[in-house]
């Protein structure tokens, strides 16, 4: 089954990038049969995420066009508060943790600002200035350039200044989650960062309103063998609760 899912996510990778996949040349880059590439695509498929062609298949699921952090922090707002409450309560003090830019971490960071002896690493220029004056805050902030579309900064500075650290908990804002491909976003530099990012943490907190469930944005940040909690809201449908459970990830529902 995980060679299954690890095939099939590569598969879903080549249509994110190319927009088509021909069985023919993925029999060959994979080293199967063609009656296994079939199955895997009708897998996808039946997910919504492809569509079969004759000797191949098409992507289904467009990669939703990106928008502003100001657009971004209007839609599902009042189920980012709960999440950013619930995420909060997660965070001890004495914790070294990195929160990534976003509109569902800055409600994290606002229930931050009343924490004591923390240390907080951010790349988003918003998170920075809401815990800018906390008194039990030591605020880090990567290097970098910022990206205005997304008030994150990015680049190889910021990932340089990872290197040096290790923290106890990110808390990472997507903008899609799927069980196959795992969390995506729009910008190639921010999914470089993330990937980052992770590699520095003990644990991995996904903070993701139910909207982002079977999104596929264009740029994986990480799969989800590499996730260990996931908050979201209660509207998360059935299929991505099971999901989740089978792949052994912590799911915390913000009511």
């Amino acid at each position: 089954m995980r060679l299954s899912s690890q095939r099939r996510a590569a598969i879903l990778e080549a249509l994110t990038q190319h927009g088509s996949v021909q069985v023919n040349q993925l029999v060959e880059q994979m080293g199967v049969s063609a009656v296994t590439i079939r199955s895997d695509l009708s897998a996808l498929e039946s997910q919504g995420l492809a569509t079969r062609s004759h000797g191949g298949a098409m992507l289904a699921r467009t990669p939703p066009a990106e928008q502003t952090i100001r657009q971004k922090d209007a839609i599902n707002h009042e189920q980012k508060e709960l999440i950013g409450t619930y995420a909060a309560r997660l965070v001890q003090p004495g914790d070294n943790i990195i929160i990534d830019s976003g509109t569902t971490t800055i409600s994290l960071a606002r229930h931050l600002r009343e924490a004591q002896n923390i240390t907080v690493m951010t790349n988003g220029l918003n998170i920075a200035w809401e815990l800018a004056d906390a008194p039990g805050v030591d605020l880090i902030l990567t290097g970098g350039l910022l990206r205005k579309q997304s008030l994150s900064i990015q680049g190889t500075q910021a990932e340089a200044c990872l290197q040096a650290y290790s923290f106890d908990k990110l808390f990472l804002g997507v903008d899609g989650f799927d069980l196959q491909f795992g969390v995506t976003t729009h910008h190639e530099a921010e999914a470089s960062l993330n990937h980052k990012m992770v590699e520095r943490a003990k644990k991995i907190i996904v903070l993701a309103d139910a909207s982002k469930f079977g999104r596929v944005s264009l740029h994986r940040i990480v799969q989800l063998d590499r996730v260990h909690t996931v908050i979201t809201d209660a509207a998360i449908n059935d299929e991505y609760r099971e999901g989740l459970l089978q792949a052994g990830i912590e799911l915390v529902i913000a009511e």
